[in-house]
């Protein structure tokens, strides 16, 4: 099996095993699939801690007004009447105006926050340091966690505008926002090795051979947005150790400098021509005026 280490720029995002021999087509949009499906658990976490901080969304109408002017308008949460969260709510004003500020007790809270770490562990970039390879069933896993401790909290179900249920039925709405960018349409994905695209019409091993033990970085990139940059020769990390190997030579070498003391080769122990004088009877000889 060889394996792929994806990276969106230089950025790392997972590891990948598949047969040399599989077609690239397959092959980049199991990689795209995954990729999109992190993203799409990234946003459910993101938008669930605020949901256990506050409650849930207010209708698109209510948002961001102030209380004065909710009642002066004379609008309703339906809604949030209907989906209260198991055990009661604690009121927690949300201060950018999203949220209804019911947010769940204490006891709800902490499984929606235990449930957000165990999804964050399954797609984490620590993953790639562990060796630990990532595939889309680990992701739909991590998915269907979420879902169930959503439908825990809140057994009456979430608003129909409410993103995290939109997430969960497929009918976000990203367009106009960084989130929408980030995302790669799997007809649209590229993946890149060694500054060469990988043509989809052929098959793995024709770039890499046929050693199914080779592992290789791959990029995934948009269609249309160029080669992406290569990799540099040698790692940051390694840069790093490099610079501090080459800060520590120098300072070993101005230690050297200032040791290098040669006061001691005026010493009589140090003249060449001692023992000649010595024969010769010329020791000690001072000139002086009478």
């Amino acid at each position: 099996m060889v394996l792929l280490h994806v990276k969106r720029g230089d950025e790392s995002q997972f590891l990948l095993q598949t047969p040399g021999s599989t077609k690239l087509e397959e092959i980049t949009v199991r990689v795209a699939r995954v990729y999109n499906a992190r993203l799409k658990v990234q946003r459910i976490c993101s938008e669930m801690e605020e949901l256990a901080e506050h409650g849930i969304f207010l209708p698109p109408n209510m948002q961001g007004l102030t209380d004065d002017q909710i009642e002066e308008l004379k609008l309703r949460d339906e809604w949030g009447e209907k989906c209260v969260p198991s055990g009661g709510s604690v009121f927690k004003k949300d201060d950018i105006g999203r949220r209804n500020g019911q947010a769940p007790n204490e006891k709800m809270k902490q499984i929606l926050k235990k449930t957000i770490e165990e999804a964050k562990a399954i797609i984490s970039k620590k993953q790639v340091e562990a060796g630990v390879c990532v595939t889309i069933e680990m992701v739909e896993a991590a998915l269907d966690q979420l879902r169930g401790a959503v439908m825990i909290v809140y057994p009456m179900g979430l608003p129909p505008y409410d993103p995290i249920r939109k997430e969960f039925e497929n009918k976000e709405d990203l367009s106009g926002t960084q989130a929408g960018l980030n995302v790669i349409r799997e007809s649209e994905a590229q993946l890149w090795w060694v500054a060469k695209e990988l043509r989809r019409t052929k098959t793995l091993s024709d770039y890499v051979g046929k050693n199914e033990k080779t592992k290789i970085i791959v990029k995934i990139q948009q269609r249309g947005q160029g080669a992406p940059a290569r990799e540099p020769v040698i790692s940051s990390e390694e840069q790093k150790q490099l610079m501090l190997y080459y800060q520590r030579r120098q300072e070993e070498l101005k230690k050297l400098e200032e040791n290098d003391d040669d006061s001691c080769l005026n010493s009589p122990w140090a003249d060449n021509t001692a023992l000649k004088r010595h024969f010769h009877g010329v020791q000690d000889i001072k000139w002086r005026p009478r």
